[in-house]
């Protein structure tokens, strides 16, 4: 079901500091490295590939593969949608918010009044989000563990891992 997507403030909460990592958390790099390159993909606990991001201050985590088609999601822009940062994939512009993970799509107010009216709304979540703790300059990354199904767990799979992504050699 969707629904009106309203205007937030474009600042995120710092990432957590905490001094010591929390439990289940799994390492993902360097604070400086992660800031200096932007963007980092991890095989996190031999079974996840995630996407760790750092923009306009904040650390932000999500499954790897858009919950569309399984686009690379760090080959695309981030971009401000009505006030939500979002990442867009670089497939078929699908966008993706950083903070709840939310599809977002361009709606039509009055599809028969011209000129046409649009607004953005939410397709709910789609993308799995995690969580990023920074501890002693060190960021670590603790997996959404929640049993609800969220699209994007769909590339995920060993089957899509292990099926779709194998480079076949020329012959």
């Amino acid at each position: 079901m969707s629904s009106e997507v309203e205007p937030c403030q474009t600042s995120s909460p710092p990432p957590q500091v905490s001094s010591s990592p929390p439990p289940g958390s799994h390492f993902i790099g360097k604070k400086k490295d992660v800031v200096i390159t932007g963007r980092v993909t991890k095989l996190v606990n031999g079974c996840r590939d995630v996407l760790v991001l750092y923009h306009q201050g904040s650390f932000h985590a999500m499954d790897k593969r858009c919950y569309h088609a399984g686009g690379a999601l760090e080959l695309g822009d981030i971009e401000e949608f009505n006030g939500r940062l979002c990442i867009v994939c670089p497939w078929h512009k699908y966008k993706i918010t950083l903070a709840e993970g939310e599809g977002l799509y361009q709606a039509v107010e009055n599809p028969t009044a011209r000129p046409l009216r649009t607004f953005w709304r939410s397709k709910g979540v789609k993308q799995r989000i995690h969580k990023v703790t920074e501890v002693n300059d060190d960021l670590y990354i603790t997996l959404n563990d929640s049993n609800e199904p969220i699209e994007s767990d769909n590339y995920q799979t060993e089957r899509f891992i292990n099926g779709h992504l194998k480079v076949e050699p020329k012959t």
